[in-house]
């Protein structure tokens, strides 16, 4: 049962299942960060406060994102499966959200087969702070640590994503003063 999950001192919050590690308990993350582990898996969940980036289109905005996260894994190859928009109509002031589905294949601590991570990425364009809120999903389904998971835990994770992407809300907007 997903239960509220505090995020970056409680101006944030979302549905989460109630088994997740906090990264910044066992290492150091950035101020930008929330970074959380399955306990039982390599999966990770990363919601990141960043600049807004230059595509004005919401579809190509996180389709940047989704491909500058690429870079940063030095990923030899991605994919994009799917971008789809979905509208805020809880009548509070968060963003409607734009998901985004893909793959990516990712070569981990120098080793020399490449692990296959499953990437499920929302974002949400806070315009009049200049502000964009990435939350990802990094979920590996082949991996050389033991750490994959099978497509039926896909499945869950995928619902998991689904409960937290639609259920965030930003509670404290002076969060991107």
């Amino acid at each position: 049962m997903p239960l509220p999950l505090q995020l970056f001192g409680g101006a944030i919050i979302a549905e989460a299942p109630t088994n997740l590690i906090d990264a910044s308990d066992i290492r150091q993350v950035p101020d930008t960060q929330e970074v959380f582990l399955f306990p039982d898996s390599a999966i990770s969940i990363i919601v990141e406060v960043l600049q807004r980036v230059e595509p004005a289109d919401s579809k190509d905005a996180v389709k940047f994102h989704f491909d500058s996260l690429a870079h940063d894994n030095s990923a030899s190859s991605s994919e994009v499966f799917s971008v789809n928009i979905v509208p805020n109509d809880r009548g509070d002031s968060t963003p409607s959200v734009i998901l985004l589905s893909g793959a990516q294949s990712v070569r981990k601590f120098n080793r020399t087969a490449q692990d296959q991570v499953r990437i499920l990425m929302a974002l949400y364009r806070i315009e009049a702070k200049g502000i964009d809120l990435v939350v990802t999903f990094n979920i590996p389904v082949t991996s050389q640590d033991g750490g994959a998971v099978d497509s039926s835990r896909l499945e869950v994770i995928q619902q998991q994503f689904d409960t937290f992407t639609r259920s965030l809300r930003i509670i404290d907007f002076g969060l991107f003063a």
